[in-house]
């Protein structure tokens, strides 16, 4: 019994466990990262309180983590990787069609879109973020899609912003070219921020 119980407080030294609940208490995001590797796995429920991992992170973490509910079913993680790079995770835990099948985000959000000092344009070679007058191009491949609810974009190796279809999105009016409501846009920093709320001001480029 010793040597059980030995080698599970030791277990619980080497994982580091990220838990939030989401505004509404009706979804917890899971984390658990191994110290010693820098391994890190997002766990989904499957059996009331029961989880099981269901993806690794694709970079080694250095145990900083910080999470943001976007939404009730949209949790951002940023964190840092050994090499100090920024990245994020994106827990997405509901949708914004029919439920029973998948779709991009990104061709969801054509268009132009725009906000406080800020504008997305959905271009033919990628997506273009214009913030506070300075404008990037994240070319299709630097496109990273989360569920049905997020992209993240990246450059250099690193996340940048995450588009994220908020709480009043709907799939069905965007695809019959009518209002679809509205999306966030959120800074990849460790630091203090907060979600910038765009609507789609023209349908066309």
């Amino acid at each position: 019994m010793i040597p059980n119980i030995t080698m599970i407080f030791q277990t619980n030294k080497e994982i580091k466990n990220i838990i939030s609940v989401s505004p509404n208490f009706q979804h917890v995001l899971s984390l658990k990262e191994n110290t010693k590797t820098g391994e890190t796995y997002y766990y989904r429920s499957y059996f009331g309180i029961l989880g099981r991992p269901k993806e690794k992170l694709p970079y080694q973490t250095n145990g900083r983590f910080k999470v943001d509910w976007l939404t009730d079913d949209i949790a951002a993680v940023t964190y840092k990787a050994k090499d100090k790079t920024v990245h994020q995770y994106i827990g997405t835990y509901g949708d914004r069609g029919t439920g029973i099948s998948y779709y991009y985000v990104a061709a969801q959000i054509y268009g132009v879109w725009e906000g406080e000092n800020a504008r997305i344009t959905n271009e033919t070679e990628g997506l273009s973020v214009t913030v506070n007058g300075k404008t990037e191009i994240y070319k299709w491949d630097q496109v990273v899609q989360f569920g049905t609810l997020a992209i993240v974009l990246m450059k250099n190796n690193e996340a940048v912003w995450t588009v994220a279809l908020n709480k009043d999105f709907n799939v069905e009016a965007a695809e019959k070219g009518e209002t679809p409501g509205t999306i966030l846009l959120y800074k990849a920093t460790m630091g203090k921020t907060e979600p910038i709320l765009l609507k789609r001001v023209s349908s066309s480029m």
